[in-house]
């Protein structure tokens, strides 16, 4: 049986968040991260959800089609404690959080600072370190701090191919093109102008102090971590997962193949399995 796509909704104190929920077991909850939402789980939650109980929101990093609270905390901070908050209002112990790209950070993050729910974490390529924001993408803070920097950034996103072009090294192959619409539409193309607000919040807050401060809480630590990761990532290369895994106290990495940014659309199957693997033996 196919299991099901309905999303549900549950109301927070930072706002209401939409989540999709599939299977029995112990919990695991997904992060995406920046301009993705829940569905980016989709395919290893339909072939985990057989032995875990798999929750995947859609968290509030310019693609989430519900706008937040207009006082709502978006840095990095905030996101780690709304992710908590998600955990405390559904009741869930022993969790196991995975992230993805900037996901990974606000993952890193939660762990550091609200640990008291988290029963282990698996990171898939993520921004750690000095590198958050990656690459070309460190300038995005700084205009989205600027007036009219959000216009900056979502101009390009109006045309088509040039948002397609912007997705594509993150994936082995391309996403499909109504997919890509959908993330850009509410925040970047400012469809929805409380999602591009809570946009602008999450873009100016990104900043490699919050990922330094939570890789220095971890170093050391006892947490179970799982470092699933696509070795042949520009963006976020192998070096880094390894870094992490040399300085916490109990991590392992396993490399994907055939995979870029993007694992849990390049490689559904073998993350669903690591997971499992992972979530019975840690």
């Amino acid at each position: 049986m196919t299991p099901s796509l309905e999303r549900r909704e549950i109301e927070l104190p930072a706002g209401r968040v939409r989540y999709r929920e599939a299977g029995e077991g112990k919990p695991v909850v997904f992060v995406h991260g920046y301009l993705v939402d829940g569905r980016l789980w989709d395919g290893v939650v339909d072939r985990l959800s057989d032995r875990c109980r798999c929750l995947a929101p859609d968290w509030p990093m310019g693609a989430q089609q519900m706008a937040m609270k207009p006082d709502a905390d978006l840095s990095p901070y905030g996101i780690a404690a709304l992710v908590a908050s998600f955990l405390e209002a559904l009741d869930l112990e022993d969790a196991t959080i995975v992230g993805n790209d900037s996901g990974g950070a606000m993952s890193q993050v939660l762990v550091s600072r609200h640990p008291e729910r988290v029963g282990r974490l698996v990171l898939t390529n993520c921004d750690t370190y000095e590198n958050f924001p990656p690459g070309i993408f460190k300038a995005l803070p700084i205009l989205a701090r600027m007036p009219g920097g959000m216009t900056i950034i979502g101009a390009p996103f109006r045309i088509g191919a040039i948002a397609r072009a912007a997705f594509r090294p993150f994936t082995r192959d391309p996403l499909p093109p109504e997919l890509i619409a959908s993330w850009v539409e509410p925040g970047v193309k400012g469809k929805a102008p409380g999602v591009r607000h809570d946009l602008k919040k999450f873009t100016a807050g990104m900043n490699k102090r919050y990922t330094l401060e939570a890789a220095e809480k971890l170093r050391g630590s006892e947490l179970p971590i799982l470092l699933a990761w696509a070795a042949g990532d520009r963006l976020f290369p192998l070096k880094h997962a390894e870094r992490l895994a040399s300085e916490a106290g109990n991590a392992r990495i396993v490399e994907i193949p055939d995979a870029k940014t993007f694992v849990p659309l390049d490689q559904p199957q073998r993350l669903a399995d690591l997971t499992a693997e992972f979530v019975s033996s840690a």
